[in-house]
């Protein structure tokens, strides 16, 4: 962004155009992850067709172009379609930045390779029997995906990014890090549950291995060792605590130095109905707007932390504002 005195020029039509395309985008993806959330807990995830299934059960839907009538089979393919159109989306974007806008070739070729590999994971997690290595690893994608879009977006708007610090800008990017670790460490728990599978009951998975206790488990606060379904649950919650206290150290710190205040709050909010959610999704039974929620909530502390550490100015554009304020 040019640090020129006179008054910013409106973004030309093409700009402002590719900026509503990324924006939509975006809202398109977060409802993509959201109903592949609906998919996990109303046990679709095999609706269009058994493991092993083939080219049957993806990217056909039960051997057809559209499914039957049949509930499970109607929320697999809705969350089918959806990918579908984002695809398209994401496309649309790359050919825009070939032919208009060059300088967004990069990112906007990364989207579509990630949404390829998106789509080629959906099909081998459907493949191999929703197995929690495959499920966590499609969960985690859609985050970089969503972050990745992101990107462009605030690229496309030349949004000015603030100076808070090499200090700041790295305790940013580490709980970025660290959030996404959560996430995808719940993906694999969520992957335990066996939600859709032909084997699945009530009570399984490492969600129930601690009981109804939280913060504690089974009696203590941390009993790693104890099973393999407890360790997976405590993995998700260690990831949860570091990257609690990482957030509260960042949203402390940005607060005091004025720094990205906006991101603050909205992270500080974000966290506390988060830990509370997710405290609930223990205490209570299995209800499916909580897990959903959690999901939600889970994504937008995503996206805001990573918006927080992207709108930390990075050192070298630092050091070339200081270098042209000196120079003038």
């Amino acid at each position: 962004m040019s640090d020129s005195p006179y008054p910013a020029q409106p973004p030309e039509p093409a700009a402002s155009g590719l900026g509503r395309l990324v924006l939509a985008t975006g809202i398109a993806t977060f409802v993509l992850i959201l109903v592949g959330g609906v998919v996990r807990v109303s046990d679709s995830g095999l609706g269009c067709g058994p493991a092993g299934a083939g080219f049957s059960g993806w990217p056909f839907c039960n051997g057809d172009l559209v499914p039957g009538v049949n509930l499970n089979s109607i929320i697999e393919y809705t969350h089918r379609a959806l990918a579908m159109v984002v695809g398209f989306m994401i496309l649309s974007l790359f050919v825009l930045a070939w032919r208009r806008h060059r300088r967004l070739l990069l990112p906007t070729g990364a989207l579509l390779v990630l949404v390829i590999a998106q789509g080629a994971l959906g099909g081998l997690t459907v493949e191999e029997n929703l197995e929690e290595a495959y499920v966590a690893a499609h969960l985690g994608l859609a985050m970089l995906l969503l972050g990745l879009l992101l990107y462009l977006w605030r690229t496309v708007n030349e949004i000015r990014p603030a100076d808070g610090g090499p200090r700041l800008r790295a305790l940013a990017i580490v709980a970025t890090g660290a959030v996404l670790c959560t996430i995808v460490a719940g993906g694999y728990m969520a992957g335990t549950q066996n939600y859709g599978r032909a084997d699945y009951q009530l009570g399984d998975g490492a969600h129930h291995a601690c009981g109804k206790e939280f913060p504690s488990c089974n009696g203590q606060f941390m009993p790693f060792g104890e099973a393999r379904l407890v360790d997976i649950h405590l993995t998700h919650r260690f990831f949860m605590y570091l990257a609690s206290i990482l957030v509260i150290a960042l949203v402390v710190v940005a607060l005091r130095r004025r720094v990205a205040v906006r991101y603050a709050w909205g992270l500080a909010a974000l966290l506390v109905v988060q830990i509370v959610v997710g405290a609930l999704n223990v205490w209570l039974d299995e209800y499916e707007l909580l897990i959903l929620a959690h999901l939600a909530l889970g994504t937008l502390l995503w996206a805001t932390s990573l918006g927080m550490a992207l709108q930390l100015s990075p050192a070298r554009e630092r050091s070339s504002r200081r270098a042209r304020a000196v120079a003038a």
